[in-house]
């Protein structure tokens, strides 16, 4: 593990905190907003034979939720890399 100290250190953990920011509020307005909030709206539109409101409420917010685990693993992965903290 290199030395990751000062600004490249501040750099690595502002970058770090901003994916799992966005990754929250994604995670937030799908699973709360569009499961809960947007529900009724969301009624009126059809996926795959279901209402898509009920769709995000039951298995569009699961699947988010894997698809930003898969992406938030990716981007650390390149982010370690980058600042040269990756475990290779």
């Amino acid at each position: 593990m290199s030395n990751n100290s000062g600004s490249n250190g501040d750099a690595y953990w502002r970058a770090n905190i901003t994916l799992i920011t966005v990754s929250l509020i994604i995670w937030f307005v799908v699973s709360y907003g569009f499961g809960i909030l947007l529900h009724d709206d969301l009624n009126a539109i059809e996926f795959g034979g279901f209402r898509l409101g009920f769709w995000f409420a039951q298995q569009g917010a699961i699947y988010v939720f894997l698809i930003l685990i898969a992406v938030y693993a990716i981007r650390m992965n390149a982010l370690d890399r980058k600042h040269g903290v990756d475990e290779q």
